[in-house]
């Protein structure tokens, strides 16, 4: 889907774009998150890969270290003037999520790497007991002129 984004952080500027939904603490589930959030932020007109990235990780993260039985995981996408707000609040208060440099030889643990690589900013915050939301926000710079809307970096 090849769309001509001349002016999204712009149009964002005179309003605010917010998108929530509650998804399965599970691997569908976090699928699902992720590809709900690349479909809403194309419908947006805005840049949606590196974004799509960071919700993928946020809620394979929620789905498998924030899950208690019979609890959801949220998705709230918040675009207000140039920045994009991802957050995910599971119901594992208890469990902060922590950074950490894995070996060579890890198999996993690299998530949150890749979210601090991909988010101009990223945090933990709590909310009312036993929820916790981990959020990244990304800013949403104006495309050139003639760019597609993909969230690409233009052949880096």
């Amino acid at each position: 889907m090849n769309q001509e984004n001349t002016g999204a952080a712009a149009q964002l500027d005179a309003r605010a774009s917010d998108f929530s939904v509650l998804f399965s603490s599970t691997p569908r589930g976090a699928r699902l998150a992720r590809l709900l959030a690349a479909e809403q932020l194309r419908s947006w007109g805005l840049p949606w890969e590196a974004a799509t990235q960071v919700v993928a990780e946020l809620a394979a993260n929620a789905a498998t270290h924030g899950r208690l039985p019979g609890r959801s995981f949220r998705l709230t996408l918040h675009a207000v003037r140039s920045t994009l707000r991802i957050e995910v609040t599971d119901t594992r208060g208890d469990r902060r999520p922590v950074r950490r440099e894995p070996n060579a030889e890890d198999e996993t643990g690299r998530g949150l790497l890749l979210v601090a690589a991909l988010a101009d900013r990223w945090g933990v915050a709590e909310d009312r007991f036993p929820r916790k939301i981990v959020w990244a926000e990304l800013g949403l710079a104006a495309p050139e002129p003639g760019a597609p809307c993909s969230g690409g970096t233009g052949g880096q």
